[in-house]
């Protein structure tokens, strides 16, 4: 900065970075640039504030929803979706709280049979079934509910999913989990709009950390997604096929019945 420049001078501030930056070097006021993998998740005010437009490959994305119900579904699925469909592989679900509705998933674009279901009865096992889901060149794209990771514990994923490159990793932890650093290069708040009868009006988002500078207002999106409404009411029966058992850690491929 030029001497004698007052530090609050925002022209002084547009001279220094102008001149002083190096080509390469990510300004912390702006969303990173350059080449990224991401995978559009097809909300288009989602995507006009993540870095690269999209969901990142080959990184941690850590998803904190409020009181641990708010849908995480309508946010991913058309994401999810559309990657499986490029990459012909695999959808794990490690310890999801709730057994998957699959004519909702099947509806939004996912093969029920490409759907892996995985659970582990120790914090310990539910890490290690998504690292060797992570590790596996099958499946595209992974999403674990931890809530009792700990921070070197995302660190390991952290690193598994850089090494791995090209998949989708969602760690889904507690609300209160924003009140404590995390290695994950994408973090966000999900909460439910409510009217006042009670029923949900839509998602709001609120991008805890980004590449990029911070967003102070949330974002909001759809609830639910067109085509879906009348098949959470429904009562399909689903037939899950148990592939493998191992002591604890039981492995369940998804599929429809007939």
């Amino acid at each position: 900065m030029q001497e004698g420049a007052r530090p609050d001078d925002p022209a002084a501030r547009g001279r220094f970075a102008a001149t002083t930056v190096p080509a390469g070097v990510w300004r912390a006021d702006a969303l990173v640039g350059g080449p990224m993998r991401t995978v559009p998740s097809n909300h288009a005010p989602l995507d006009a504030e993540l870095p690269g437009g999209g969901w990142p490959l080959g990184a941690l994305i850590e998803l904190l929803p409020a009181g641990g119900e708010a849908p995480v579904w309508p946010l991913l699925l058309p994401a999810l979706a559309a990657y499986q469909q490029v990459r012909g592989t695999m959808l794990a679900l490690v310890n999801p709280p709730h057994e998957p509705f699959v004519p909702a998933l099947a509806a939004g674009g996912i093969r029920p049979a490409d759907v892996l279901w995985l659970t582990g009865a120790t914090p310990a096992a539910g890490l290690w079934l998504t690292e060797q889901a992570l590790g596996c060149a099958d499946v595209a794209a992974v999403l674990a509910w931890l809530p009792r990771a700990r921070t070197a514990d995302l660190r390991r994923l952290q690193l598994a999913a850089a090494r791995r490159g090209d998949g989708l990793l969602f760690v889904l932890r507690p609300a209160q989990a924003a009140a404590f650093a995390s290695p994950a290069p994408l973090r966000l708040q999900l909460d439910v709009a409510a009217d006042g009868a009670g029923g949900v009006l839509g998602l709001r988002l609120r991008l805890l950390k980004r590449r990029g500078p911070a967003l102070a207002e949330a974002l909001s999106l759809p609830a639910q997604l067109p085509g879906l409404r009348a098949l959470l009411s429904a009562g399909a029966p689903v037939a899950p096929q148990v592939v493998s058992k191992g002591g604890d850690d039981v492995v369940v491929r998804l599929a429809l019945a007939a």
